[in-house]
């Protein structure tokens, strides 16, 4: 079993350094203190050894989600990931997300998925609410605190295969959209049929449910039970049931309509 460091010592990193035409792994050491994170290892190189190794950091409490990178094959927030809780016989290596384009060393282009988050509507009322004051649920409540959690690490949609390994950015939003369509279309007080772009657009069809997004997740979010699985039973009541095809029912929900074009 491998040991972990409980206490200072001198550490060996291998860093990716490199643009998108070339690149490699690149050694370093350093001595490091307890309590130290990963982003703590990364900065001190930067200042003591690469004073040109680009890295993306902003809060370093795990509330910004800047400082996402791939940490011994997985994504993590490097500022929570504690140098005592990695292998201490065997280098840390630090790489950069995978899903989207490298621009240097550890920063991606992530601005792909803001692109995304502009495609959504956003929070519409329905048109049949009383005057006055809406009441919600404590259970919608809770639904929807757990969706906006997210702090847009984007480590979630790192780890989609859709994406990373196929490569199918222009047919699906990945986990962390579905997330944003699950905290509207269950909304109990937004009015907007989101059925077709979740299907559609979203492509959450093509999502095959490996939770790799949810075991990544810093805020613990249960993305794949709680947003894409019930986003998918939504889809499939909506557009495949049979028993609403016999009857001849309009599959669009009280109180929603169609967004508009």
């Amino acid at each position: 079993m491998s040991e972990t460091l409980t206490a200072g010592g001198t550490r060996k990193l291998q860093i990716w350094r490199g643009d998108l035409t070339s690149g490699e792994l690149v050694d370093y050491e350093l001595e490091t203190e307890p309590g130290m994170v990963v982003l703590d290892a990364v900065l001190e190189i930067q200042r003591s050894q690469a004073p040109d190794l680009a890295v993306r950091w902003n809060c370093k409490a795990a509330k910004c989600g800047s400082c996402s990178a791939e940490v011994n094959g997985r994504p993590r927030l490097m500022c929570k990931t504690r140098l005592d809780h990695l292998p201490a016989d065997q280098p840390i290596t630090v790489e950069p997300l995978r899903a989207f384009p490298l621009i240097r060393d550890l920063v991606t282009d992530v601005s792909w998925n803001y692109e995304v988050n502009k495609k959504i509507p956003p929070f519409t009322p329905r048109e049949d609410l009383p005057e006055g004051d809406f009441l919600i649920d404590q259970a919608d409540t809770d639904r929807m605190s757990e969706f906006r959690k997210c702090i847009e690490c984007f480590m979630c949609q790192d780890v989609c295969h859709i994406l990373r390994d196929h490569r199918l950015h222009d047919r699906y939003y990945g986990p962390r959209f579905m997330v944003r369509m699950a905290s509207l279309d269950m909304h109990p007080l937004d009015g907007l049929d989101r059925i077709d772009q979740i299907a559609d657009d979203g492509g959450i069809g093509l999502c095959n449910i490996t939770k790799c997004c949810t075991e990544v997740c810093p805020e613990g979010i249960h993305i794949t039970d709680n947003a894409i699985i019930p986003l998918k039973e939504r889809v499939v009541d909506a557009r495949y049931d049979p028993l609403l095809k016999i009857l001849g029912r309009n599959r669009r929900r009280p109180g929603k309509k169609k967004p508009a074009v």
